[in-house]
């Protein structure tokens, strides 16, 4: 079981509070204790640039990782009703009551297949993995039952497009595992936090000031805020709609 973070809001509202206390720390703090050099603003400049330059490199690497992960979910969603579909329709090949069994579990596979997509509850979850374990293995000795009597091209056929609907499902699963890695959070709050301590350094003492302190923790945030929500197939508001298995499962015979 995946065990990352789940909660694109409160990530950004933690963000947004731990970016803010470390501009105030920068401001309140380490410039009380050592005042900013006029002499070295330049140089002080460089770096601060250096650092959010490399704040923005690192944000877009994470979008991109947590963009094309999405891209690979939904890809697969539609690989996995092709497969489906395609085995549905070469259930033909092999006898009618086998035929039937065939379409009927395939038909309650789907149904198990698009609750897994939509549902966010993780009881639910869990119930909908046991009851797609348990079809997977009707399907396959609904398959295996007729293959001994029909040793030719056809049945392997059948055989074969069966195997693909069932590594479908895992190859599903293992692209709803594959996440950004903890290391790369780590690593953006890391640098985040330094250039919100660097901003709050160099901000001029002024009381009308103050207020921008809060304008790049609600930027890398909302940033945040958008990786964790794609990154996260089952909460915040970026989902991956079983559209193609809904398609497939209208055409199906009830």
């Amino acid at each position: 079981m995946t065990t990352e973070f789940d909660y694109p809001v409160l990530l950004f509202l933690l963000a947004v509070l731990v970016q803010w206390s470390s501009a105030r720390i920068g401001f309140s703090v380490l410039r009380r204790k050592s005042p900013p050099d006029e002499n070295a603003s330049q140089d002080f400049g460089v770096i601060v640039g250096a650092t959010l330059g490399l704040a923005g490199l690192i944000i877009g690497f994470s979008f991109s990782m947590a963009a094309g992960r999405y891209e690979q979910r939904k890809n697969l969603e539609e690989a996995e009703a092709n497969a489906i579909g395609t085995e549905y329709v070469r259930a033909d090949l092999v006898p009618a009551a086998d035929a039937a069994r065939i379409r009927a579990l395939l038909s309650a596979y789907v149904d198990q297949r698009v609750l897994f997509y939509t549902t966010r509850d993780r009881r639910e979850l869990q119930q909908v993995n046991e009851r797609t374990a348990r079809l997977q293995g009707e399907l396959w000795n609904a398959v295996k039952s007729p293959a001994p009597a029909q040793q030719n091209a056809v049945g392997a056929l059948v055989v074969a497009g069966m195997n693909d609907v069932l590594n479908s499902q895992g190859y599903t699963q293992a692209a709803w595992w594959n996440r950004l890695p903890p290391a790369a959070w780590m690593l953006m709050f890391v640098i985040a936090i330094s250039c919100n301590v660097l901003i709050g350094y160099g901000l001029r003492s002024t009381t009308k000031n103050r207020w921008m302190l809060l304008v790049l923790p609600l930027v890398l945030s909302l940033a945040f805020l958008l990786i964790a929500d794609i990154d996260t197939p089952r909460a915040g508001f970026i989902h991956v709609v079983p559209q193609n298995l809904l398609s497939l499962r209208a055409t199906m015979v009830p």
